[in-house]
């Protein structure tokens, strides 16, 4: 358990980071084995290697995440929304390459790019050798068939599990006709109903969901989501976050109110 926590430490997102970025990497650090198997990349259980190396010229590199398999070889999970150039393939060149020597380990590079990823290079061409990665594209996945399949499901009566339930972080980085906000409202639904979650689980995927909202939706629709979102655990911890920054702000103004009164 020490070893995901400190992996987790070690993978803070800057607060400058595309928000389709910081959604795959929220949703990566909770719910990591539903989405690589979902994804196709492994369906072993792994466990999560450190991020950050030290070059030998004392620079740091950091990386998205690092799972180390049951073989002890690695696998190094890249993100991307705005393309994969060749700067980008020396980048996670440098990166094998460090760890592979540090750690002596074989490393296979993913590189998940969302639906609005155009320019996709995965092969480098560097000197007499080839490197190469492996894309995973989010474009090849249609969020209308994940809805229509949990929908079926929910009709028969099948409650769906946590690993049904996750790919629905993605579905608005996927293909499909549905628009953003439906899709975030239907996922939201889908989570809410299906009974299977825990309380800590519904939470953290539905601030996944916000997020996206808070990225993809106009004011207006921003604020149908928000009332979808109002009755379900995160729209309470939201509410109540609003109530105690508000009576903080009251505080602080009376007290403010009360010094220049005083000195008057």
């Amino acid at each position: 358990m020490s070893n995901e926590n400190d992996a987790y430490r070690k993978t803070e997102i800057p607060a400058n980071f595309p928000a389709e970025d910081l959604v795959l990497k929220s949703a990566m650090q909770f719910f990591k084995d539903e989405l690589l198997s979902y994804l196709g990349i492994t369906e072993e259980p792994v466990t999560m290697g450190p991020t950050e190396f030290v070059h030998l010229e004392a620079k740091q590199l950091y990386e998205d995440f690092n799972f180390i398999k049951p073989d002890r070889s690695w696998i190094h999970l890249e993100f991307e929304s705005d393309g994969i150039r060749e700067e980008d393939l020396r980048r996670f060149r440098s990166y094998e390459a460090v760890t592979s020597f540090i750690r002596r380990a074989d490393i296979t590079t993913y590189v998940i790019c969302s639906s609005t990823v155009k320019e996709i290079r995965f092969e480098l061409n560097t000197g007499y050798n080839t490197y190469r990665i492996i894309p995973v594209r989010l474009k090849d996945r249609d969020s209308d068939e994940l809805f229509a399949g949990l929908f079926k499901k929910q009709k028969q009566g099948v409650k769906p599990n946590r690993a049904d339930l996750v790919p629905l972080l993605l579905a608005t980085l996927m293909s499909g006709n549905t628009d953003q906000k439906e899709r975030i409202i239907l996922a939201n639904r889908l989570i809410t109903e299906s009974g299977t979650l825990s309380e800590s689980d519904m939470v953290r995927m539905q601030a996944v969901l916000y997020t996206l909202a808070n990225k993809f939706l106009s004011k207006d629709d921003l604020n149908q989501v928000k009332e979808a979102l109002f009755m379900t655990p995160l729209g309470q911890m939201l509410v109540n976050d609003g109530i105690e920054k508000g009576m903080e702000m009251g505080m602080e103004k009376g007290i403010k109110k009360g010094i220049e009164k005083g000195a008057s």
